[in-house]
Formats: C-alpha cells, structure tokens, sequence
C-alpha cells in the first residue's frame, strides 16, 4: 500500500510538473491590436483591459492601432500572428458583420482566431447636431423623407454597429440617407459637431459630454430600457421604432491555436477585471454594460451574430465601398 501511494505521488508529481512546463511562457511585451483609430469605445477598453493582462503575465501591454479596411487591417494582423499569446486583438461588431457586408475576406472569421472573452456591449445613441430641428426621431423621419438624400449619417466605418444601425434607421424609416464612412468614431464625431453630417450612431461614452453640453442632441437609445448612464434618453422602443435595436460589442480574440491555457488566462484575469466594482462603476460611466464568460461561450455567440447580422446586411440593402 505504502508502495502504491508512493506511485501515485510521483504521477501526481509528474503531472503537476508537466502542466507547468506546458505553460506557455511570455517573454517580451504583449501586442493588443485595436482595428481603429485611438479615442473610441474600442480603444478605451483595450486601455482599460491592458494593464489587468500586464499584471497578469509580468509583460508590458502595448496598444496597436492599426485602422482601415473596415476593421479587416488590424484583425487580419491578429489572424496572421504567431499563436504564441504575444499577439492578440480586441474586435467590434465588424468582426461578425463583414463576413457577409465584405464578402471575400483575407481571413476566415470562424477558422482563423481563437475566441478568447466577449467582453462588453453598449447600446447606441442617435444624435443630431443642435442645428438640426428634429426634436424627435419621427420628426427626424419626416425631414429626412421631406428632403431626400440631403441628411446623412456618419460611421466608425463599413461593418461597424453604428454603421448597421444607421442602415436599420434607413430600412425602418423608409427613407434615404446618406452614408459617410470614416476611420473611426472620433472622426465622425468631429464632423457631426463641425455640422458636415447630420447624425450619428454613437456609444454613450463618445456623446455624452456633448449632449450635456447642448451641442448634439440625442433621440434615442437602442437598449431595451434606458440607460444609468443617460436616463433622459428614451429608447427606440418607447419612439415607436422597436426594430432599431444594433448594439456594439468588443471582444478579444487571438489567432487560432493559441495554446489553450493562454487562452484561459487571459479569459479569466478580464472576467476577475469585470467584476470589480470599480471597473463595473466605470464601465457604467462610459456607457458600457459588462459581458464576460467562457471562450466556448463567446465562440457560440460569434457563430450566433453572423447569422443574425447577415440577415440585417441582406434585409437592408448595404454595402461596403467598391461592391
């Protein structure tokens, strides 16, 4: 018997020691790539997120904007990166979307990345500059329908939340519109309070001063209910238009076959990191609600989103540049 527990200490022993020399080792700072330009949602995140992971792994985070292409730039730097936890990305609703806006990607959504942790959502504002007289979204419809083709809605990019959501807007409404894309949402932010667009579709975050402000005005808000962060603003719903209902998501993903145990570290050190009250309170602040979960969790809501944004791509017409 003594004989026999002293085998099993050994395999116990043996195993302990294999699942830490399995461990994949970080040696050099972690490149955290963010598809758009710095001072959006998708930005502010990754920065928030950065330091947690750093902790985590005794390397420097570094942030790496790469914009452009509708967000397929920086993710496609992800999907081609060693797999070996010193490169991952943070992705918007733009990763689940392309697949059928874009068409022909230079990557495979689904086969290409390692999903690692959904991390947040956050509801959409629409907003006018102060000048436009629309107090309301029906009376938005009813200028826009009085003026065809003359308004039109800015975007973080093809492919993006607000982009769809100003395409559900479109669809909804029954009127036309016009579609300016740009880099990112700073960038159509600028141009709605310099009066060169007439609306947006914007995190809370991104508009809030400026509602507070009395320089944009907001309408209405894509959550079910309204929100902490902008009680004032009643939603789609309660505007009569309940089928406006894009929300923006991040998540980070890595490239495919990322060992598995980076991937649960890095899952579980965002998780801890949501659940602290002072993260929840400043999430909360910037308009975001907090997600979490497993990385099968977040593979099946990936699979889910495709289906679902290639159904909204499809009953509303859009199209990304160039098709």
């Amino acid at each position: 018997m003594k004989r026999a527990a002293a085998i099993s200490l050994c395999v116990a022993a043996s195993i302990q020691c294999a699942v830490v020399i399995a461990q994949t080792q970080i040696t050099r700072p972690i490149r955290l790539i963010v598809p758009y330009v710095p001072g959006g949602g998708t930005d502010t995140l990754s920065r928030m997120l950065g330091p947690f992971i750093s902790d985590e792994f005794g390397q420097q985070v570094v942030i790496d904007n790469r914009a452009g292409g509708s967000s397929t730039i920086g993710t496609l730097i992800v999907a081609r990166a060693n797999p070996d936890g010193h490169t991952i990305g943070m992705i918007d609703a733009a990763f689940v979307v392309n697949p059928s806006l874009l068409g022909k990607l230079p990557y495979d959504t689904l086969k290409d990345f390692t999903p690692v942790v959904l991390v947040a959502t956050a509801p959409l504002v629409l907003v006018v500059n102060s000048a436009v007289p629309a107090k309301s979204v029906r009376e938005l419809i009813a200028l826009a329908k009085a003026q065809p083709g003359k308004l039109s809605f800015g975007s973080a990019g093809n492919g993006t939340a607000v982009h769809l959501a100003g395409e559900q807007l479109r669809t909804v409404g029954g009127i036309d519109i016009q579609h300016i894309p740009y880099k990112g949402a700073g960038q159509s932010l600028t141009e709605l309070l310099g009066g060169q667009i007439t609306m947006v579709f914007a995190t809370q975050s991104g508009i809030k001063a400026h509602v507070a402000s009395g320089r944009l005005r907001a309408l209405a808000i894509t959550s079910p209910k309204r929100t902490q962060a902008m009680p004032e603003v009643m939603t789609f719903a309660e505007a009569g238009y309940a089928a406006i209902d894009a929300v923006t998501i991040n998540g980070i993903v890595a490239p495919a076959n990322t060992p598995k145990d980076y991937v649960q570290r890095v899952n579980a050190v965002v998780n801890r990191a949501l659940q602290k009250p002072e993260m929840q309170a400043k999430l909360v602040d910037l308009g975001f609600e907090a997600a979490g979960g497993t990385p099968e969790e977040f593979a099946a809501w990936i699979r889910k989103e495709i289906v679902k944004w290639a159904k909204i791509v499809k009953d509303s017409g859009a199209k990304a540049e160039g098709l």
